[in-house]
């Protein structure tokens, strides 16, 4: 019950510090998100390559596909959406979209990580990392030459959602989330696959079902609040 507890207090905390922010200055508000957005990143690509021992380098382009994915929702979607709460657009309206833009992001890492996950990932070491760097520059050139998303100069004009409470919530639940799956039965066999993939293949494991999956749920969990971003 204690992993549980703290993750509560950490809801709390973020809320309450979140109701403070306003306060804040501008520009330490926003270093104190980049630290939370960080901290999400760290500790996903740490179940790719800490727990699981797969040496990826193309985390920055799960990142990227869901920043843009969550982007075009809050800024395509979002004018045609929010007329609908009427006057209760800042209490409902834009959280519930901040709120779908974060799944769709997470969704489109995701799918990204398991794309990129099936063929390469009976790669090990080198192999690896030079295939995940490939892909993370791949995508970094397709965003840059797509003009409906800023192109070269950048997405424009995406909703101000992004609130402390969002960032350190996600990053606590971030935290409990890796720590819960590494320490449960099924997470052993990310140890397992760390430890000696040899090993853990002869005694039935399936370590590129492993790989996969550490992948996907790697980028599910920086893909969404990689929304925060560019907001």
């Amino acid at each position: 019950m204690k992993p549980k507890i703290f993750l509560l207090l950490a809801f709390v905390a973020a809320f309450l510090v979140s109701r403070a922010s306003g306060s804040l200055n501008a520009y330490y508000l926003d270093v104190l998100l980049g630290i939370g957005i960080n901290i999400i990143l760290a500790v996903s690509l740490n179940l790719i390559n800490g727990y699981t021992g797969q040496f990826s380098l193309g985390h920055a382009g799960f990142m990227a596909v869901g920043a843009y994915a969550a982007a075009s929702i809050t800024t395509f979607l979002g004018p045609h959406v929010l007329p609908w709460f009427g006057k209760a657009q800042a209490a409902c309206g834009i959280p519930l979209l901040f709120l779908l833009a974060l799944v769709t992001g997470g969704i489109g890492a995701g799918v990204a990580g398991f794309l990129v996950g099936v063929p390469s990932l009976r790669l090990k070491g080198d192999y690896l990392a030079i295939v995940t760097l490939g892909f993370g520059e791949i995508i970094r050139v397709i965003f840059q030459n797509i003009q409906a998303v800023g192109g070269s100069s950048g997405f424009k004009g995406i909703l101000p959602c992004t609130t402390f409470f969002w960032t350190f919530s996600w990053a606590a639940l971030t935290v409990y989330a890796v720590l819960s799956l590494v320490h449960s039965t099924y997470g052993r066999g990310f140890l397992a696959v760390h430890d000696d993939e040899v090993a853990a293949a002869s005694m039935g494991i399936n370590t590129t079902l492993y790989k996969v999956t550490a992948f996907v749920i790697g980028a599910v969990l920086p893909g969404s609040p990689a929304a925060y971003m560019p907001i």
